[in-house]
Order: structure tokens, then C-alpha cells, then sequence
């Protein structure tokens, strides 16, 4: 018999101002906990969708978020928790804003390319400038314009990069080394990316005929959807030590973000691996609580199949960004007559958002090599962590928080406590509020564009719909998701951006 409301209620309590735990016996089968950080803001919007599932209204096809992450807790070999970050909203399989690591020396340990997501590495990159808004301003509609015309946008953009057959291959194993290679990154680029740009695992034959001929003529783009690139300029600086370090010294600073992922090629490699995975589970008896968390062993060829391929997507990604940074630097240099490198144009960081890697944490006081899975999440790794760049060794790793369009932006850094709580990990954006469908409902084209023209924001848009479907009250608000990570102490802010020219699909 379904349980009421107050009795799934039950099953949740709090820890603190900004964590709630979910007991076992939620749903059947949990190995482990589920856990999950919101602040009061945020609370409601947890809970409302919880009742409305309850009550039959539904979310969009999916589970509510909290049950999502509980089933997540039931998969085999999973350790520590099952963790909702504060911008956690329903999707297919895991939440996105859910992570999950899983015991690689547990024979019955699993990888699920729901925990992953069809935008394998989709990820944000933060570009820093020596302008300043008063530089901006006078020349920003031409810059606007200028960025439009250089990096191809929308779903069937082409890439502006010339490639053939064995660039792609090359890409998918090499990632930022191709472009290095090729001159369209600097190595201090490749220094600042999360595993400096490439996924030494990744294995082109095992990314299929169809994913390459998806992928090959979309590198170099923005795509569509909740990516785009933004001008942007430093508003507030919460930790001078760690923005120092980015090359962040004073308030109205020019900084450039670039969010976008794998595009066509990551999402038919999931696609492909899930019909492998289901049939994997039929021969392993493996067991799960919702179909959408098809999974394999680690270890079985399915399983490494998998990484091998999501690597290659990975590192696809990677070079995605890495074009549209040479477009982006190409366009800037244009309008101010000067080059990249006397505009200083340096990266101070790439972030991943949906990605599984092999990670050594801490378990029970013990190190164990871990599959952590991250959906809508970021690595954020403390100060003197081994795998961050020397620059932020002293600071921590930077975290890249894209707000929704016309909204802030924040870099925030790692913590140790986030090392302890969320396998060095953080939120990864504002995360949904409202579906595409529901906001396409509710919100006018001119009220979005009136608020955009209110906080004297530029905008380049390639598909007139995507203005509803990413207006900012389509988000859950940025601010609250980014200060309930700072208030649970696994990430700390350091810099906050406004926008003041946005460039979508």
C-alpha cells in the first residue's frame, strides 16, 4: 500500500541547518544512507516535489529527487552515502546534483551511465581578461556580436574547427594534447584543467560508427539547451588570498565563462552503453529499483567498455571547450585590437560536471580506490590536494558555479570537509526549478528580455524558444544553492561574477 506524505516524511531528518539525511528502508534494498544539502530557501522546493509525487502529480516523468537518491543508495558496492547536492533536481536515473562512489575491489560494484549523463562532461571554463567593464561597455554590443559570429551555436551548428576522420580519433584519446598540439590551446591551459584535459583511459574503438558521425562536425560548438558563453565582470570578492591566485585582484574585471559539454557524440555514448548495460544486468543478476539505473560491474567488459568510451567522450568535451576558447580569444582580439596574450587572456579553470572517475578517498579510515560518479556536480578538491594545479595549492581547487541567464555567477574552492562529507565534491549550478515545457507556459519572451534589458544585459540567442526555457525563474536561485555549499562547509566561496553580455544556442 502507497505510503502518505507523513509517512515518507518520516523517513527524513535533519542533521543540521543545511543536511538531511534519508534512513534506510525509504525504498527497498539501501546498502547505505542517502543524504542531501539544502538551505530553508531550497527545503521547500525538496519536499513540495516529494508531495506532489505522492499525490500523483508527478515530476516530469521522473522520480522525485529524494527517491532518486535513495535508489541510488540501494545499487551494488556503493560506500559512505548517497549525496544530493543544494541544486539537485529529478532526472534520468540518478538526480542530477546526485553523486555516488562505489568500492572498485567489491567484485559486485557497479557504473551506471545514469550517474554519469548523456552531456558527458559537460563542464564550465572561466577565462580571465586584464579589461574592465568601463573597457567593455562602450564596445560591448560589438563584442556580443563578435563572440555570435565566432563560436557556432544551436543544435545543428557546425564546428568553425576544421576536422576529418582521424582528427576525431586523435581528439577522443588525446584531448587538450590535440589542440596543444595543434595550436589552438597555450600549455597553461592544459595546466589548468581538471586532469589536465585528458582521460588517459579513453579508447576511440570503443565509441561507436554512429557517435563519431555525430560528433565530427560539432566540435568547436556551443550546442543549445542551458549552455552558452558569457562576458562577465567580478562583483564581489569573499577571499582575496584564493582570487588573487586566479588572477582576480579588483571589483569590474572582465572575465569570460564558456559552458558546454560533449554534444552529440557523449550523448550517443550513453545511449549505446545502456543497451549493453541492460544486458549485462539479465546475465549477472543484477537487480535495481528503478530501470533507469541500468548498470554493469565495474570490472566486466561492459564496464570498462563504458569508461573507456565515456573517457573518449570526455576528452572530446575538453577539446569542445578548448576551440571555443581559441574563438573566443579569436573575437576578443578583434574588437579591442589586441592580442590574446597582451589582453591576458589566461584560464584560471575547467571544471567537469557529469563524469565517473577512479579516485583514491578515504573509507572507515582507510584509502580505497573508488569509481566516483558525479551528475550535475563538481570536483572540488582542497588545498595540497596531489591533483591540482601548483597555482592552487595553497587555496584549493577552483569551482566554476554557472548561475541561469541574467544571473550571477560564483567561483567557490574546495575544502577538506568537503573531502570527508561529498568525496571532494560541490553543486555545479542553479539546477532546475521549473520544467522546459512548464516554463515555455508560464514565461513571456518580453518579460525575459525586459529583465535582461533592465540589468543592461547583451544577449545573442540563435532559437528565440530558449529564452523562456532559460529565464532565471526557470532556476532554483544560484545564491542559495552556492551558500548552502558554503554553509555544510564542503566548498567556500571566493568570487562572485555578474553577467553583462550572454551568448546562447
Amino acid at each position: 500500500m502507497p505510503r502518505t506524505y507523513e509517512e515518507e516524511c518520516a523517513f527524513i531528518n535533519r542533521l543540521s541547518d543545511v543536511k538531511f539525511q534519508i534512513k534506510k528502508g525509504f525504498v527497498p534494498n539501501m546498502n547505505v544512507e542517502g543524504r542531501f544539502y539544502v538551505n530553508e530557501g531550497l527545503e521547500k522546493l525538496m519536499f513540495d516535489e516529494l508531495k506532489m509525487a505522492v499525490d500523483g502529480g508527478g515530476v516530469g516523468g521522473f522520480l522525485p529527487a529524494v527517491r532518486q537518491v535513495a535508489n541510488v543508495a540501494a545499487l551494488p558496492g556503493i560506500v559512505g552515502h548517497s549525496i544530493g547536492l543544494p541544486d539537485i533536481h529529478s532526472g534520468y536515473g540518478f538526480s542530477i546534483g546526485n553523486i555516488a562512489a562505489f568500492d572498485v575491489a567489491n567484485k559486485d560494484s557497479v557504473i551506471s551511465p545514469g550517474g554519469v549523463g548523456f552531456d558527458i562532461n559537460c563542464g564550465v571554463r572561466l577565462l580571465r581578461t586584464n579589461l574592465f567593464e568601463d573597457d567593455v561597455q562602450p564596445v560591448k554590443e560589438q563584442l556580443a556580436q563578435a563572440l555570435f559570429d565566432h563560436i557556432p551555436v544551436g543544435v545543428g551548428s557546425r564546428g568553425a574547427i576544421p576536422m576529418n576522420a582521424k582528427d576525431l580519433i586523435e581528439c577522443l584519446e588525446m584531448g587538450m594534447d590535440w589542440t596543444l598540439r595543434e595550436g589552438y590551446s597555450w600549455v597553461e591551459d592544459k595546466e589548468h584543467c581538471e586532469e589536465y584535459g585528458r582521460m588517459l583511459q579513453a579508447d576511440a574503438s570503443k565509441v561507436s560508427t554512429r557517435a563519431k558521425k555525430r560528433g565530427l562536425p560539432q566540435l568547436g560548438t556551443l550546442g543549445a539547451g542551458n549552455h552558452y558563453a558569457e562576458v562577465q565582470v567580478i562583483d564581489e570578492i569573499y577571499d582575496k588570498h584564493a582570487a588573487s591566485k586566479m588572477g582576480i585582484d579588483e571589483l569590474g574585471q572582465v572575465v569570460v565563462m564558456l559552458h558546454c559539454g560533449s554534444r552529440g557524440l557523449g550523448h550517443q555514448v550513453a545511449t549505446d552503453s545502456l543497451v549493453e548495460m541492460e544486458k549485462a544486468m539479465a546475465r549477472d543478476g543484477i537487480v535495481v529499483n528503478d530501470k533507469q539505473l541500468a548498470c554493469a560491474r565495474i570490472n566486466s567488459k561492459e564496464g570498462q567498455d563504458y569508461l573507456s568510451g565515456m573517457a573518449a567522450a570526455a576528452n572530446f568535451a575538453w577539446v569542445n571547450r578548448s576551440c571555443m576558447t581559441f574563438c573566443v580569444r579569436q573575437a576578443f582580439s578583434r574588437v579591442f585590437d589586441m592580442s590574446p596574450d597582451d589582453l591576458d587572456m589566461q584560464m584560471i579553470y575547467d571544471v567537469s560536471h557529469n563524469v565517473a572517475k577512479m579516485e583514491e578517498h578515504l573509507i572507515n579510515g582507510r584509502p580505497r580506490l573508488l569509481c566516483v560518479h558525479r551528475k550535475g556536480a563538481t570536483r572540488a578538491f582542497p588545498a595540497h590536494h596531489p591533483l591540482i594545479p601548483l597555482d592552487y595549492q595553497l587555496t584549493g581547487q577552483p569551482v566554476l558555479i554557472g548561475g541561469s541567464m541574467g544571473t550571477c555567477s560564483y567561483v567557490l574552492t574546495g575544502t577538506e570537509r568537503g573531502m570527508v562529507e561529498t568525496f571532494g565534491t560541490t553543486c555545479h549550478g542553479a539546477g532546475r526549478a521549473l520544467s522546459r515545457a512548464k516554463s515555455r507556459r508560464t514565461i513571456t519572451w518580453d518579460s525575459v528580455m525586459e529583465n535582461l534589458n533592465q540589468k543592461n544585459i547583451s544577449i545573442r540567442i540563435a532559437s528565440p524558444k530558449l529564452v523562456m526555457e532559460e529565464a532565471p525563474e526557470s532556476y532554483k536561485n544560484v545564491t542559495d544553492v552556492v551558500d548552502t555549499c558554503d554553509a555544510g562547509g564542503i566548498s567556500r566561496k571566493a568570487v562572485k561574477l555578474r553577467p553583462i553580455a550572454v551568448i546562447k544556442g
